[in-house]
Order: C-alpha cells, then structure tokens, then sequence
C-alpha cells in the first residue's frame, strides 16, 4: 500500500511465506496429535519434521492448476515428505488451516499495533507534561469558548489512546481463536484433542462452536477496533490541521530543512502530514465496513468472506501501523506557539470569561435572565472592538452594585479559572 513507509516486521506477517510457514507448523502439530492418538505412525511425524518444507514460487504454480490454495500447498508438501505425507491433513479442512492461521497473523499484528500505540503515548504523556500550563483559548463550533491548557487538550488524546489500547488487547484475545473441528465443526474426522494441542502451541483457544469456519463476528470486532483507533488519530489530526491555519498559528507540523510546501507559493508550509492521515482513516474504516459483510455467511459458510480479508485485514493492520507511527512523529516534532495562544486567547477583549461573569451575578442575586441579557450585550459589544469586557462591566451600575472590584477582578483571573488542570492531568496519565 505505501511501501516506502511500511514497516517491514508488519509487512513480513502478512507475506506469502509466513502464511505458509504457519501452514506447516499447523500440521505439524495436528500430526504430532494424530501420533499421540494412534491415527497415525510416528514415522509420519519424523518424515514431517525432518523433510517438510515448501517453495512459495511452486506452491502458486501448482495453485494456477488446481485452482485452491491449501491443495496446493499440500501437494507441494508432500513432494518433499513422500509417501508418509498421506497422514498430513487427516480429518481436517481447508478452513482449519486457513483461520487458524488468520487467527495467528492478526495476533502477531494486534500486538504490534499495541506496541505503536504505547510509543505513541509515551510521546504524547511528554508534550501534555511540557505544554501542562501553556493557556490557550478553547473552541466549540469553531469558536472562541473558555480558556484551557494545550497540556488539558493533550491529556484528552492521551486517556483516548489508553482507552483504545484497553479496546486492542481486548479485541485481540478476541480473534485469537482457531478451530480443527473438520468440515462442518463437528470432529466427525478429527479428535478434540488434537485442536487443543494446536491452539495450545499457538497461543490460542478453540473456537466455542465453529462451522466450517471461525465466526466473523470476530473479525469485524476486531476490524472496528482498528477503524476506531484510525479514527482518534484522525480526531487529533484534525485539530492540528485547524490550529496550524493561518490565521490561527498555535501548533504547526514540523517544516524540515529543504522541505517544499508548493511548487507555485514558495511560502506555504501546509499540514501534509495529518492530511494524509485523516485520509488513511477513511480506509481503515472502509475496511472495517467491508468486514461487518462478512460476518453473515450462508449456513455453516460460504467464500464470500476470503477475498474482503486477503485485502482488508492486512491493509488495514499495515495501514494503522504506519498512521501510529507517522502521527508519533508528528507529535514528537509538533512546533507549538504559546504566544500565539496567548494572543488568540485575547482576541476577544475578555468575552472568553462572559460565563463566570454570569455565573457571579446569578450567585449574588441577579437572575438569570437578567444577567444573561447584560453579560451579553457587553461581550458583544466588546467582541465588535473598543473597550473590553471587563473594562465596559466595570463601569455598569447594576454590575458594580453586584460585585466589588475585587469580585470582578477575580471574575477575569486566568489563573483562577484554569486552577482545576493538575487535578484533570493527574487523573488523565494515572
């Protein structure tokens, strides 16, 4: 998908030849549970072990005739083990290879996703700690609310992240389930006991009531896991696309050396980088529809599924590995202007405080409505230009027979109003 990026440990657990490679650990090990049970000699087993091997080059030439692709592993197989390979495969389906191995790689994947996810929080946990009681001006609709903190707006990602990564593991250990219950998932052909040696060695559970097929309802958990982590990566780089606007200028993608924004405007510096995310989470997310079709299977199953997940499941891992890790980057090297959010913070003439305003004439007696229409009326008239907010509240009488000049003073108090943060971090990176 975007090889120049792709993390090759990622890309590796979705080659051709790891595919085989668990292919041939699986019935290795379900020959080894044919062994133990007398279903077969042990000299199948020793044959396996010392000669089993397979050519990822041979294994689709043989696919291009036979037209299926665990046949035409087997058959490779068996070029190399000769006549005891008969016992390879015994009772066994396609689908008992095919899932369990699925289960195997979106393991191995989901745990890496939640190592990226934990690097990028350590990242993020520092920049919450440096920018802890930067103030900048919160928005809601776009517009200018109440003061915060960029390190309060930091924690937010922070404590979504931890809860995305709580939502990985668990959706990991959902899909890390294989089934070798035969055709239907009856074990007509097959002892339990030999799936519970293969799961044991690969790490996984048996599924609880397979068909022929492990439950999609898995996968498109785990699947929506996915599109819900690409989706909090896209939030937080949203919000860096809008802070890094003109004319708002308070955080910026880092500009390297040599770097061109434009071949036409020499000056643009343009977020490119979490442009690129947000379009990599509509993908992810695609995937993850695409995935939810595949949970309704005609009866014990159809084929209907394989082809959505030879494409989605491993795009969609590769495609969040790199957005973790891009992102990472991004917040590692995020240029940030407390200036700018100082000066953006006053651009209003203090109308950004018109709520503890009301809020204190409501407490001194005035009611509501009455205090709502003259609070307004100032931070409107404010917000137009001239005098500020508290510079016009002062000189009102019903405002000055309310409060004292201290009060209002207090009203007005960045400090004051921004005095809960260490409680809201603390709590957010406990």
């Amino acid at each position: 998908m975007i090889p120049r990026y792709t993390n090759p440990e990622m890309a590796e657990v979705w080659s051709d030849q790891t595919r085989y490679t668990i292919w041939l650990d699986i019935e290795r090990h379900a020959l080894e549970g044919l062994v133990k049970l007398g279903a077969a000699p042990a000299e199948a087993l020793k044959a396996y072990n010392e000669k089993a091997s397979f050519s990822v080059t041979r294994v689709q030439e043989i696919e291009r005739e036979v037209k299926h692709d665990v046949i035409a592993f087997l058959t490779n197989v068996a070029e190399h083990v000769g006549p005891l390979s008969r016992y390879v495969h015994r009772g066994m389906t396609s689908s008992d290879v095919v899932d369990t191995c699925l289960a195997v790689q979106m393991r191995r994947a989901g745990l890496m996703l939640q190592k990226r996810i934990e690097t990028l929080m350590k990242s993020v946990r520092e920049r919450v700690i440096e920018f802890k009681h930067t103030p900048c001006i919160g928005r809601s609709h776009g517009i200018h609310a109440e003061p915060t903190t960029f390190g309060v707006k930091l924690a937010g990602w922070y404590a979504e992240l931890d809860r995305q990564l709580k939502r990985l593991k668990a959706a990991t250990e959902t899909i890390s389930v294989g089934k070798l219950s035969g055709a239907v998932g009856t074990y007509a052909g097959i002892d339990p006991s030999v799936e519970e040696l293969v799961m044991q060695h690969l790490d996984l559970k048996a599924e609880t009531v397979a068909t022929q097929v492990v439950s999609r309802d898995r996968h498109a958990d785990f699947m929506a896991c996915l599109a819900g982590v690409a989706s909090s990566v896209e939030r937080f780089a949203v919000e860096i696309r809008h802070l890094q606007r003109t004319e708002v200028r308070e955080a910026m993608e880092g500009f390297a050396p040599g770097q061109k924004g434009s071949s036409a405007m020499p000056h643009k510096r343009n977020p490119i980088l979490t442009e690129n995310l947000c379009g990599l989470a509509r993908l992810v997310r695609s995937y993850a529809q695409a995935c939810f079709e595949n949970v309704a299977l005609w009866h014990e199953r159809d084929i209907s599924h394989s082809s959505v997940e030879r494409v989605a499941v491993p795009d969609a891992c590769i495609a969040l590995d790199f957005m973790l890790s891009r992102f990472d980057s991004v917040v590692r090297n995020l240029v940030v202007s407390p200036q700018r959010m100082l000066e953006n913070l006053e651009l209003t003439r203090g109308t950004v405080f018109s709520g503890h305003l009301l809020v204190a004439l409501i407490d001194k007696g005035v009611s509501r409505e009455d205090a709502y229409a003259l609070v307004q009326k100032h931070a409107l008239a404010a917000w137009d230009g001239g005098a500020t907010l508290a510079e016009r509240v002062g000189q009102d009488a019903l405002v000055s027979k309310a409060l004292t000049a201290e009060e209002l003073k207090g009203v007005f108090d960045l400090a004051r109003h921004l005095r809960r943060v260490d409680m809201i971090i603390e709590r957010a990176l406990a």
